[in-house]
């Protein structure tokens, strides 16, 4: 099988997805004009079978301007921000929706919801994770980073499985061996720069089968992940360098710099989804664009039909990997306020 069988943009990547056909799509908190031009673009090319859930009075004026007509799609009445989110997921759980989808509201609610031990979407010994999928102009493949939106500061635990779900996704993309590159800010391991004590354990993790399905090198800088020219360069010796599928950062904050960067002055188009949870989850900022949204509904899709996740009810059992992280306080995913959500 070729190495990349499988799209090298992002227009290729909602082709393959539209010609799968539609999804069951539950987007919390709906109320938003980009949102619903979304929907209305999603369902005319055949990718998705919206249900709209959020405040009713909010959503059909909206809707109304983006030229969306409820009466082709479902429309769930409720309150805003959690409580529509707690409604999507819940349409997702009792088997009516397959994926789901941030609309407008903050990511802090919309992940506590998603992590709730009772009513969310957690798999049990599962690390939840964030994945940037990325069309760089003059690149020749397209580029996951990870994880620029959720952990904030992973240990090595938490990167193992940050690492597997990366792979995960990038297989059921049609990637059968994915090159993962773990970055630093060198590509020598350095006492004194603890990313590099990461890497060098993740790659030894991976030959020794506790990382599997995907080639694992690290430490390695950024320029000498994705560039041969840096490589020859310096000499460096590796099969990931210089041919990265993923990136794996170091952190939330060079993560979400790095990916903004390619975004927003490098010019990438971009896709982000949410992974490790009972069904995929698009996870865009309420900044991002109809095209990123496409994009990103288009990567859930085919990760939900690659089975991958636990589909909606019961859950099912999961596999459990060599390396299993204790179970993730939200505080240690996402910067959550303390704020009641009902109010």
């Amino acid at each position: 099988m070729a190495r990349h069988d499988t799209a090298r943009t992002i227009a290729a990547l909602v082709d393959r997805a539209r010609a799968k056909g539609p999804v069951r799509i539950a987007v919390a908190d709906a109320a938003q004009e980009v949102v619903l031009a979304t929907m209305q673009r999603a369902m005319q090319e055949g990718l998705a079978e919206p249900h709209l859930v959020g405040p009713r009075a909010d959503i059909e004026p909206l809707a109304a301007a983006a030229g969306l007509k409820l009466d082709e799609t479902c429309l769930h009445d409720s309150g805003a921000d959690a409580d529509a989110a707690r409604l999507a997921v819940g349409l997702l759980r009792d088997g009516k929706a397959d994926v789901v989808m941030k609309g407008n509201l903050h990511t802090d609610v919309f992940m506590r919801v998603l992590l709730d031990a009772e009513t969310g979407l957690r798999v049990p010994d599962k690390r939840v994770s964030h994945l940037f999928l990325l069309e760089v102009p003059g690149h020749d493949r397209l580029l996951g980073t990870t994880d620029a939106a959720i952990n904030i500061a992973p240990d090595l635990a938490a990167k193992a499985q940050i690492c597997q779900n990366a792979i995960d996704a990038f297989h059921a993309i049609g990637v059968a061996e994915p090159r993962l590159a773990v970055l630093s800010a060198v590509e020598t391991v350095t006492a004194s720069i603890s990313s590099t004590l990461d890497a060098a354990s993740l790659t030894l993790m991976a030959r020794r089968g506790q990382i599997t399905g995907a080639i694992v090198d690290g430490p390695l800088a950024f320029d000498n992940a994705v560039s041969p020219r840096a490589v020859a360069e310096k000499g460096i010796i590796s099969e990931v360098a210089g041919r990265a599928d993923i990136l794996l950062v170091p952190d939330l904050v060079s993560g979400n710099m790095l990916a903004k960067a390619l975004e927003y002055l490098g010019g990438a188009k971009a896709a982000a989804v949410a992974l490790g949870l009972a069904a995929p989850v698009v996870l865009t900022s309420r900044a991002d664009t109809e095209e990123t949204r496409i994009a990103s509904l288009a990567l859930a899709s085919l990760l939900w039909r690659s089975g991958g996740a636990s589909r909606a009810t019961g859950m099912g059992e999961e596999l459990h990997r060599t390396m299993r992280a204790a179970p993730m306080a939200e505080t240690d995913c996402h910067p959550l306020p303390l704020r009641d959500l009902a109010k």
